[in-house]
């Protein structure tokens, strides 16, 4: 369980101070249904102070609002407790910022440092953001025993506190004490190399050391090893301590090991030594530079929500800080001012632009009662909203959350190059060892070239930009497509998505746009078009059914004619007397039973509005058959037919449809040019519609009238590669499939979604179920997207697969040509270490600049 207080102690307890509001959640993973959701809530509401009580069966969790001063966190837990359910103790999740530790061997010695701490639940380390997560309950150790053991590793936590990554800017870091201890080795190593190789002359000897004679150049090259390569031999004593066979201890022991052959053996290696302590602290920079630039995207995402909020407090304005802002407050936003929290619109209107949400170009316009989010911008107008979630769990910050964790779902390809570099590293320093040692008995070289070669190979041997090359695209691509409004929970899912050749759709609110509307008005008998919506509106006036609000809504305001003797016919439609004469409205059936001749009735074409389709049917006489002609027609385009009129004359008949998206048809075929081998839908809806639909949005195959249950049982043969779709539905070769996208609005179509091998859930943006529950979240209502996603999704598979096989195949060329001589020391540091590590962190970068391509929103004829 976890407590929430708006006016927390000073010493950062949780505990709630008496006479304050107080919010607690409860894990009860037993409450699993409405009835245990009840039982939970009237036990709880028996204590005193109880303000709010709100169950989430789907996620059984409890969240209770309370006067702390009447009741305890631990007196709610106890009544939860006796209604019969058990309340679970919810682990501690403590988010470190650690900006140096920026690659994986780094990652490995805070590792190694917080297994020596007992009763943590889980740790994970993430270098492309500079982030440790812990997990402990509360047995665990404090927070300050986790920090320290972490800077017992060798790396500074930055802000223990809320963990927020702040890497400095690029001149932060070309100027911090490591690189101005960097550029002053330089210098000395240039000096030397000047002497060493030009002016001769004046490279004279200084004196002997244990035996070895010393010169100007080998005594500056000494200097360079000593400024530069403080950090280097610092971190490499952390990775013995921590026993981590890293890039930092490979480096300190061929830094040592070329003094200690200069010095013992006479092998003058002070060169060598120098150049490794330089050039790898130049590399050490350049790595820092470019996870720096990997970053900045999710801190741009991190930077959206402000850091304070005007509060409206006992008739004052407040400027207070967005964490001191409680549920239920009112918050003013001016123009041009960022939303700082999720709300709703208690007065004002105004256009909020939500790209940094949804990805929606063009701003929403907002009244009062609709909801806004965290981060957007409020273009034009004056709004105050009334606080809805807390700073900590409102949408952009759960975004944001979930873009930091998606680094935990390992991509296949980042689980292979993980379990190689196990394997990788020893085997190379074996390799340098075996080199050192047989090179001048094998290939006849000087025993400190065979040193060098050894050494070279110690450079070698750590697979930093080979682990770092998969992590860092996920990163790239994960935040590039949030950025772009949607939200990818992992990178196993980016993975997936872009190995998919099937993609499934839901109909209703996805393909279509969920809401029935107007789609054809006909009048008859004279009668104009306005005349025949004002008599359906006052007839559905009262009525609750979809269609009424639809045929009230295209109606629009108007003068209401007397309604009296309203009635509900079941299943066939309603009756009303307006202005005195009866007045019926309902299904064709109806009016048949009502001895009206369907198959010969007049459009109106002299005085009143006659529509293309009336124009259409109606070609000699202006007589239509609605039996055989003009109600079947407009089922068989997916739409419901209401027929209006008195008990003597037929007025009009209204047609009622879901929209088609008008994106879905353009959407489907970008999908087809992108790779997409086939495209379904699935749908609950009757066969007529369903055909009429799929035939208008250009999807391979259909099926219809399904039940929850069946719309699994037809993704699980889509997934296994086998037919599950009728023959008969069917304009696509049978092919197994590589992999399957489920589209759906991501509440009722959640167990079709699990199922399929990437569930991407529509319009997700403020809908916790289908934020918690989706692999992929398209955060807006725009299908559109969905190519983005696919496009994104591919290139970076491409991008994976380039860093991977590069990395790799650089290292070990190197390798193999490291004995024969034709790679120098500072070409293994340069090319094998931070060039490889630039050169995939830069290639990764590419995926932020893929960008959302605008497909066409006319309507298929």
């Amino acid at each position: 369980m976890s407590s929430e207080n708006p006016s927390p102690p000073d010493d950062g307890s949780a505990t709630p101070t008496a006479g304050e509001r107080a919010v607690s959640q409860f894990t009860v993973p037993e409450m699993d249904c409405p009835s245990c959701a009840g039982k939970v809530e009237s036990s709880v509401r028996t204590l005193d102070g109880i303000e709010g009580v709100d169950p989430q069966v789907t996620t059984g969790t409890l969240t209770v609002t309370y006067d702390s001063d009447a009741t305890t966190e631990a007196a709610i837990a106890d009544r939860i407790r006796s209604a019969g359910y058990a309340v679970e103790e919810t682990a501690e999740t403590l988010r470190l910022s650690v900006p140096e530790m920026d690659c994986a061997s780094c990652a490995g010695k805070v590792e190694s440092a917080l297994s020596t701490l007992d009763g943590l639940d889980g740790y994970e380390t993430r270098p492309t953001t500079g982030t440790v997560v812990v997990t402990k309950g509360a047995t665990g150790p404090t927070d300050e025993a986790v920090v320290d053991a972490i800077e017992r590793a060798g790396y500074p936590v930055a802000d223990a506190r809320d963990g927020a990554a702040d890497a400095g800017t690029d001149d932060d870091l070309w100027t911090s004490p490591r690189a101005l201890k960097t550029w002053a080795s330089g210098v000395v190593l240039a000096v030397g190399l000047v002497l060493e190789f030009l002016l001769t002359g004046g490279n004279v000897q200084v004196g002997v050391l244990l035996g070895s004679e010393l010169y100007v150049a080998d005594l500056l090259f000494l200097v360079a090893v000593g400024v530069g390569g403080q950090a280097i031999l610092r971190n490499g004593y952390y990775s013995a301590r921590n026993l981590s066979l890293d890039i930092d201890l490979l480096m300190s022991i061929a830094i040592l090991g070329a003094l200690t052959a200069s010095l013992a053996f006479g092998e003058a290696l002070y060169f060598e030594a120098a150049t490794l302590a330089v050039l790898f602290s130049i590399a050490e920079l350049l790595e820092r530079y470019s996870m720096d630039r990997a970053r900045n995207s999710l801190e741009e995402l991190m930077d959206l929500s402000p850091a304070e909020a005007t509060v409206r407090r006992d008739g004052e304005e407040l400027v207070v800080p967005v964490e001191d802002v409680d549920v239920g407050e009112v918050v003013v936003v001016r123009p041009g001012e960022k939303i700082p929290l999720d709300g709703d619109v208690l007065d004002g209107e105004s256009a909020v632009n939500q790209a940094p949400i949804t990805g929606e170009s063009v701003p929403v316009d907002k009244t009062v009662g609709d909801e806004l989010y965290a981060g957007t911008i409020n273009e034009e107008g004056y709004l105050e909203l009334q606080v809805t979630s807390l700073a900590d769990d409102n949408t952009l910050s759960r975004i944001v959350e979930m873009v930091e964790d998606a680094q935990s779902n390992k991509t296949e390809r980042e689980q292979f190059v993980e379990r190689f570099s196990a394997y990788y590293t020893p085997v190379v320093v074996a390799f340098a060892v075996l080199v050192t040692v047989a090179t001048p008995f094998v290939l006849g070289v000087s025993v400190s070239t065979a040193i060098v070669y050894g050494l070279t190979l110690l450079v070698l041997a750590c697979p930093c930009a080979f682990v770092i090359s998969t992590p860092v695209s996920v990163v790239s691509g994960i935040t590039s497509a949030a950025n772009n409004g949607v939200l990818i929970k992992g990178g196993n899912h980016l993975e997936a998505m872009g190995q998919v050749d099937v993609v499934a759709f839901d109909k209703t609110g996805t393909l279509t746009k969920g809401e029935l509307t107007v789609t054809d008005v006909i009048p008859l008998n004279g009668n104009s078009e306005a005349d025949v919506l004002r008599c359906a509106r006052g007839l559905e006036a009262r009525s609750e059914h979809p269609i009424g609000e639809a045929i009230v809504a295209e109606a629009g305001e108007g003068t209401d004619r007397d309604i009296d003797g309203f009635e509900s016919i079941t299943g066939k439609g309603v009756r009303a007397e307006l202005g005195g004469i009866p007045h019926y409205a309902g299904k064709p059936g109806l009016f048949e039973e009502l001895d009206f001749d369907l198959t010969h009735v007049h459009a109106t074409t002299d005085g009143g509005l006659v529509t293309k389709t009336a124009q259409q049917l109606c070609e000699r006489n202006n007589c239509l058959d609605l039996l055989d002609g003009t109600v079947p027609q407009l089922q068989a385009e997916g739409k419901t037919v209401v027929l209006v009129g008195t008990e003597d004359e037929l007025e009009g008949v209204i047609a009622v449809a879901d929209e088609v998206r008008p994106e879905a048809r353009a959407t489907i075929q970008r999908l087809k040019s992108l790779g997409v081998e086939r495209t379904v839908m699935l749908t609950g809806d009757n066969e007529r519609t369903a055909g009429a639909i799929a035939e208008r949005v250009g999807v391979d195959e259909y099926e219809a009238e399904l039940l929850p249950d069946e719309k699994v049982a037809h993704i699980e043969s889509l997934v296994a590669g086998t037919d599950g779709v009728r023959e008969s539905h069917s304009r696509a070769r049978r092919t197994k499939s590589g992999g399957v996208a489920m589209v759906g609005d991501g509440i009722n179509d959640a167990p079709a979604l699990a199922t399929a091998t990437v569930g991407v859930a529509m319009g997700a943006a403020g809908t916790d179920t289908a934020l918690e529950t989706a692999d992929i979240a398209l955060m807006s209502d725009d299908l559109s997207k969905l190519p983005y996603l696919y496009d994104l999704a591919d290139r970076a598979n491409g991008v994976i697969r380039q860093n991977v096989w590069a990395s790799l195949g650089v290292k070990a060329g190197l390798a193999v040509a490291v004995p024969f001589g034709y790679v120098p020391i500072w070409l293994a540091v340069l090319a094998g270490d931070a060039g490889m590590t630039t050169a995939v962190t830069g290639n990764a970068m590419r995926l932020s600049k893929v960008s959302p391509v605008a497909v066409s929103t006319e309507e298929p004829e």
